[in-house]
């Protein structure tokens, strides 16, 4: 195990408190950070974070605070948990103390998602707000995991993704343990895209389970899904066999079958009847499918690739188009090889 002085994670939801957890669990000396002073305080003093995970203790080492600064001082390590319209924010000021201390943290993002607007990915958010000199390097965690099932010590599998195989490895030590199991990867750019993209698909299995479909149909989805999903990750710079492993294929697999899944609930719900809106209210925590949808709508417009279903649900989400008769369309399009 990598001696560590210091970790900050910066988000308090399920995933980031959970990862915050196997961290103390393995030995570190962890600090999170929520703007919630009354979820601070519940951490601190229940070892409880019930709104996010009802049934869960967390190890009483987990420091929570309010205050940004106190969380980053003397960190080696940076984690952001946070949705992802709120990275570009909340990484400049991070950036910020982290220039003032004269810090140089290695940096890991557990987020997934787009942009909107410049559908960046979360490392080039990073990368742009974070400056060389402040950071060791930029790793991406991510894979088939629900923050409720690692909270039981389920057997996890995950990857550590970055340019800088040093940096990557070094997440991997920091997190192993004998239920938590880390790979490495240095495509970063498919294991972003595969992690955002695959929440698309996700709300699509929803939606089905929804209606009353059954196995046949979620299987079709997930699989046509992989299939378009590859082609525009392909088209933005990715390994086609990232799409193949852990933060492809088995990350879309929990995504689309779980009922922990946000996403999956949500595209349940809007199968079942429920306006849009609705879910979004009754869901009380981010549905990264709802604006990831749109990003890669649009991608796939500026780069000419093909995406039917993404189509379909962006035609659903912002469109209104009524959700039969997407399915419908989808079906009666013209027929073509695999």
């Amino acid at each position: 195990m990598v001696l560590v002085s210091k970790v900050a994670v910066i988000g308090a939801g399920s995933w980031g408190s959970v990862l915050a957890n196997i961290l103390v669990m393995n030995g570190h000396k962890v600090y999170i950070w929520s703007r919630r002073k009354e979820q601070v305080d519940e951490l601190n003093k229940q070892h409880t974070n019930r709104h996010y995970l009802a049934n869960f203790t967390y190890d009483k080492r987990l420091v929570a605070s309010v205050e940004l600064e106190k969380v980053l001082d003397d960190a080696t390590m940076v984690l952001f948990a946070i949705p992802t319209k709120a990275m570009r924010t909340v990484t400049a000021d991070v950036a910020s103390i982290l220039n003032a201390k004269g810090l140089k943290p290695t940096i890991v993002h557990a987020s997934k998602g787009l942009e909107l607007g410049t559908h960046k990915r979360i490392s080039e958010i990073i990368g742009e707000e974070i400056a060389e000199e402040n950071r060791e390097g930029i790793v991406a965690l991510s894979g088939p995991s629900h923050a409720e099932e690692v909270a039981k010590r389920d057997i996890t599998l995950v990857t550590a993704a970055s340019t800088e195989l040093k940096s990557a490895k070094n997440v991997q030590r920091m997190f192993m343990n004998n239920y938590f199991r880390v790979y490495t990867n240095t495509d970063i750019i498919g294991v972003e895209l595969g992690a955002a993209f695959k929440n698309i698909i996700a709300l699509g299995a929803g939606a089905l389970h929804g209606l009353g479909y059954g196995d046949d149909a979620k299987a079709a989805l997930m699989t046509r899904g992989l299939a378009e999903i590859a082609r525009l990750g392909i088209a933005l710079g990715a390994d086609p066999m990232t799409f193949i492993g852990l933060s492809g294929v088995g990350d879309l697999i929990v995504t689309c079958t779980s009922v922990h899944s946000r996403n999956w609930r949500a595209g349940d719900q809007l199968g079942r009847g429920e306006e849009l809106q609705n879910v979004i209210e009754n869901m009380g925590m981010v549905i990264e499918g709802l604006s990831t949808t749109k990003a890669a709508y649009e991608l796939a417009l500026q780069k000419k690739i093909d995406m039917p279903i993404t189509t379909a649900i962006y035609q659903v989400l912002y469109e209104g188009k009524n959700i039969k008769r997407a399915i419908s369309d989808l079906m009666q399009r013209e027929g073509r090889s695999e």
